[in-house]
């Protein structure tokens, strides 16, 4: 390995084990509402993004019909802001990572860190289930972008991008499942080489993905794009036929908002 290549190593992985989570923790909670998920529960800052509507607003006496009927009655979560949707389908430094297809009625483009806390509750508790009801099913294209709060996001990121053809989603889908598992361990670098291993890299492929000094700045291209031109500074922020929404949302929520587009 050459010189630059073990300096961009250390750059991705050196000192970040605390410092990357706190950083993480912070700019995820740098966005204006917890969660967008849920609204008509007055979910409050701090509750988890799988909190069910019988425990919001520190009430446990509430009968059992209670959660049944707002589950049927999400609202649509109410916009930040517009931005120009054909500004934002422009192509940028990377390929795009898309499902669903390209003449679906809705296109949601999703801003997020691999190691934000706020993306992991969205991509294991929503984001499935809103593929099955939406994408496979043609109303919804969705399209993830890379936006690292840290460095060991951006190696996340880069392994994804690096992995075969066609497992862009499944790579970024384990990482969040396993999310704890390595976005603070004190040996960053092992704990993902070992997830990587599971999706088929060598340690060697494992190096050259993270060696790639282009790939790391198209990365962080993709992120400053979308703070720039789209005023994204928080993790997850959903760009949605050109609304701009920010926070975690259950799949009540994005089913509301998705369904008031249809």
């Amino acid at each position: 390995m050459s010189l630059s290549e073990m300096s961009l190593m250390k750059r991705l992985f050196s000192g970040v084990a605390v410092a990357a989570l706190a950083v993480t923790l912070v700019a995820c909670s740098e966005e204006k509402k917890e969660t967008a998920a849920a609204p008509e529960t007055s979910q409050e800052a701090g509750e988890s993004a799988g909190s069910t509507p019988a425990t919001a607003g520190g009430t446990t006496s509430e009968t059992a019909e209670a959660p049944a009927a707002a589950a049927t009655t999400a609202k649509v979560p109410e916009a930040e802001g517009s931005v120009d949707m054909a500004e934002v389908m422009k192509p940028g430094a990377l390929p795009e990572m898309a499902i669903g297809e390209e003449s679906a009625p809705v296109t949601i483009v999703e801003y997020m860190s691999m190691t934000c806390p706020h993306c992991a509750a969205f991509h294991n508790n929503t984001f499935d289930a809103i593929k099955a009801k939406y994408v496979d099913g043609g109303k919804v294209r969705f399209v993830i972008r890379e936006f690292p709060f840290d460095p060991r996001a951006a190696a996340a990121f880069m392994l994804a991008r690096c992995a075969p053809d066609g497992q862009y989603f499944p790579m970024v889908s384990m990482l969040m499942k396993q999310q704890e598992t390595w976005a603070a361990a004190p040996d960053g670098r092992e704990a993902l080489l070992q997830m990587s291993k599971l999706a088929g890299f060598t340690e060697d492929s494992f190096k050259a993905c993270l060696t790639n000094q282009k790939l790391l700045d198209d990365v962080n291209a993709v992120r400053e794009r979308g703070a720039k031109e789209f005023g994204i500074a928080a993790t997850p922020t959903f760009l949605v036929n050109g609304k701009r929404y920010s926070g975690d949302m259950s799949v009540d929520t994005m089913s509301a908002l998705i369904d008031s587009l249809l």
